[in-house]
Order: C-alpha cells, then sequence, then structure tokens
C-alpha cells in the first residue's frame, strides 16, 4: 500500500491518504481538502473513503466537504453519534480499498468513541491509523471529554478504557505493524510524544510507557498526571466534528476589508492582531491581542483558541492585504471563521504605541517590577526564572486582573518570546496602566 502522510505543523496533526490501484482513502483529514485534491489528480486515483478515528478536538476536519464534493462515504464509530451521513465502522466492520482492506477496532481512552483503523494489503503489510489512541512515545490523554461529543466520560473512566485498549486491543496484530499516530509532538493531545512521524508497533511495544508492566492504578495514576492545560475552542471542535463542519472558506468573501483604516471606533469588540512584536509595539488599535502569526512555528491557532472564547466575535488586523486568505485559513482550521467581524490593514496612522522596556534596568532592578510568568504549569514546575514572579499562564490572563498587583510595572515572560507578546497585550486590555513591558527573547539572557 502507498500511505502518505500529511503534516500540519502548528497543529502538530497527521492525516492520511493510502493509495491503492486507482482508489484513494483518507484518515483525518484536515479542514482544507485542497492537498488530498492535488494528490488525486497527481495520481489520477478517486477519493473512495474518509475514516475519522473520533471526533477531534483541537482542528477541524474537512470530512463533510470531501463527502459532499466526492461522494466518498465517511466511516466513523457509531458512538459518535454523527449528525452527518456515514456508516458505521467499529469492532468486525471491514470494507476494501483498492487491494488494502480496512478493518475498524473500538479503542476507547483518549476518547469514548475512538476507532483504530487497520490496513492490510495483499501481500499481508500492515499498518495502523491510531488517531489520538497510541502516539509515538505516548497515548491520548483521557481528559478532554468530560462535557463534549455524544458521550460524555469522566477522565478516570477513560484512564482506565485506555489501560484496557493498550492491554488487550491491538495483540493480534504482528510487531511488524507501522503506527501512524493523529498528531505529535507539540500537540495538546498528549504529554510525551516523540518528535517521529512513524514507528512500529513492536518498538512501541518496547519503548512506550503505556505498553510497560504495571497494574491498571499505576496507569492511570501516569496517564492522568501532569496533561497540559485544555484550550477553550476544544469542546467547540468536538461538537462541530460531530455535526460536520461547512466548507472551507464558504465565509471568507462575505468578511468585510477595511484597508489602510485612519480611523476606528470599536464598540467593546475583542480585537486580534496577528502582526509582529514590533509592528504592534509601534502601532496597533487599542483593546488589540497580539497574538503572532508570522511563521508556521507560532502557534496562532492554539492561541487563539486559548485566549478567545468559541463565539466571541473579534476584528483582525493583520500586516498585509496578501495575508487575508492565509490568516483566516490558520483561523479557519480551529473553525473560527464565522467570528470575524472584519478584516483591517493599518496605514500610517498612529492609533496606540507600547513602550520599550529599559533592559538594563530591569537587569539591575528586577525587585523594581512586578514580573509575571505566564508559561504553562508543567514549565513553571521544573523551574522559576524569577523568584519573585507571579504565574499565571497564558490562557488565563484575561480572567486574573485581581491577581496582578499594579504598584509597579509590569514585565511579561514565557520561555522564548512568543507568548509573552500575547500575554502583556492582553494585560494590557485588563489593567490600566503605561508601564506593561513584554520581555520578549531577552528573556535568554536570564537563563
Amino acid at each position: 500500500m502507498n500511505v502518505i502522510q500529511f503534516e500540519d505543523k502548528p497543529l502538530a496533526h497527521y492525516s492520511y491518504a493510502i493509495i491503492s490501484g486507482g482508489d484513494m482513502a483518507l484518515v483525518d483529514p484536515s479542514r482544507d481538502p485542497k492537498p488530498y485534491y492535488e494528490l488525486a489528480e497527481k495520481h489520477q486515483v478517486k477519493i473512495k473513503a474518509i475514516f475519522e478515528t473520533h471526533p477531534h478536538a483541537d482542528f477541524v476536519s474537512s470530512h463533510l466537504q470531501l463527502h459532499k464534493e466526492t461522494g466518498a462515504k465517511i466511516y466513523v464509530s457509531q458512538l459518535v453519534g454523527a449528525n452527518y451521513t456515514h456508516e458505521a465502522f467499529d469492532d468486525g466492520n471491514s470494507i476494501s480499498i483498492g487491494d488494502v482492506t480496512f478493518s475498524s477496532i473500538n479503542s476507547p481512552g483518549h476518547s469514548p468513541d475512538s476507532i483504530t483503523i487497520i490496513a492490510v494489503d495483499k501481500e499481508n503489510n500492515h499498518a495502523m491509523f491510531s488517531g489520538d489512541t497510541l502516539f509515538i512515545g505516548d497515548v491520548g490523554r483521557p481528559d478532554l471529554r468530560e462535557k463534549a461529543g455524544n458521550m460524555k466520560a469522566k477522565r478516570e473512566e477513560l484512564a482506565q478504557k485506555m489501560y484496557h485498549t493498550i492491554q488487550h486491543k491491538f495483540t493480534h496484530l504482528p510487531d511488524a505493524t507501522i503506527v501512524y499516530p493523529a498528531h505529535g509532538a507539540g500537540s495538546l493531545c498528549g504529554k510525551n510524544m516523540s518528535t517521529d512521524s512513524q514507528s512500529t508497533l513492536g518498538k512501541e511495544r518496547k519503548e512506550n510507557w503505556a505498553f510497560q508492566d504495571m497494574t491498571e492504578v499505576q496507569f492511570m495514576n501516569h496517564i492522568l498526571k501532569d496533561q497540559p492545560f485544555i484550550p477553550s475552542y476544544f469542546e467547540f471542535n468536538v461538537d462541530i466534528n460531530k455535526n460536520g463542519a461547512d466548507n472551507f472558506k464558504s465565509v471568507f468573501g462575505s468578511i468585510p476589508f477595511k484597508f489602510g483604516i485612519t480611523d476606528f471606533k470599536n464598540n467593546n469588540d475583542l480585537i486580534l492582531d496577528v502582526r509582529s512584536a514590533d509592528d504592534f509595539q509601534k502601532n496597533h488599535l487599542k483593546g488589540s491581542f497580539n497574538i503572532i502569526a508570522e511563521t508556521e512555528n507560532d502557534k496562532v491557532e492554539t492561541w487563539l483558541g486559548s485566549i478567545i472564547e468559541p463565539n466571541e466575535s473579534f476584528h483582525l488586523v493583520i500586516n498585509t492585504v496578501d495575508d487575508v486568505e492565509v490568516i483566516l485559513s490558520r483561523i479557519a482550521k480551529i473553525g473560527y471563521e464565522k467570528q470575524v467581524k472584519s478584516i483591517i490593514t493599518l496605514d500610517s496612522t498612529s492609533f496606540e504605541t507600547s513602550k520599550p522596556l529599559d533592559l538594563q534596568d530591569f537587569k539591575n532592578n528586577t525587585d523594581q517590577y512586578t514580573i509575571i510568568d505566564i508559561r504553562n504549569k508543567s514549565e513553571v514546575d521544573e523551574g522559576k526564572i524569577f523568584e519573585n514572579a507571579i504565574s499565571i499562564p497564558l490562557h488565563q490572563l484575561r480572567a486574573s486582573k485581581s491577581k496582578i498587583p499594579t504598584d509597579k510595572p509590569i514585565v511579561v515572560h514565557c520561555a522564548g518570546g512568543y507568548r509573552s507578546a500575547a500575554g502583556s497585550s492582553v494585560i494590557s486590555n485588563i489593567i490600566e496602566s503605561n508601564n506593561i513591558y513584554d520581555l520578549s527573547d531577552n528573556i535568554n539572557d536570564f537563563y
């Protein structure tokens, strides 16, 4: 079988196309269906099947659009309670696409409705598309479905189910089975994933902590400990994927565009400014959150969906007209495109500026500043950079006004400089002060 892996780097998401004969099957496709269409055209094949391993929390899938535009059937567990046309695909179900037979294993743990897709070709080569059940070096977190989806489940219940899935569900598969997960290192769907994009089941049996000899209680204690925070948008995406999303880009053309504005009247709406920290500090609209989206390494999707709530509308400030489709596409990956009230570029008119930090004064007199550490709890637990810093994770800042003293200038820092741009802008919106500073990548001077 011919397996092609697609990677969405900002979300550390992997999707797959499997080609056999003149047919193609897809697993866990991203929001934008274009790459799959381009691949089908290149190989002159037809898209016949779309497998969804579960309703994803961290991105919106294009499964419904692909079905509508190609006629391909969607295969998903009946436990999902999907509100779109689909074929139930659970234990005992199988289909053939070309010379490859696909079968399902119900594998609850990350979610109660997770399935693992097993693919076997005529040479008896095995592959498993494990969704968010089995990762390389880890397994999926069990705490995302307490309030979302058709089947809700407590984290302890799913942790227990994951133990039994790992212990019993895959024992019949050969060590040579290639493991293709839905996420890799950097995803919030697990806590300790490898940077490898694939593995073998034999290697995971030897090296992955979840396959090691331990009791159910030991397993549950390990998987429940120190999971990362849950972004606000995760439950929202589970529900979108359960119902099926609108077509990608379907609302892009209806969003008002305001080019080179010279004035701006805001009715207490949120403003997302994705430009660089330097551009933002030189000129920005009052009330803006600076969540940078310059490169693929900038996790604007995650932080947008963690700082701004689902269904909160916002204006979008971009650097240039050339960025319109790129930025809207990234916003649409988490289903927030309908929340964009307008798209704005600024001209030379000066709105608001941010004062630069006197770095030398800060180095000499750190005790004269209130220092806000916006790293995640797990990062802070590994060690504080400034002993007198107040720890408030970035995703909690908007609700933390009462925790931030205002008797001194405020300096915001993270681990490398990206998040502190967002953090300092958020604090500037909840506290009336002209003395709020972004330490930015100068944090590296303090390691």
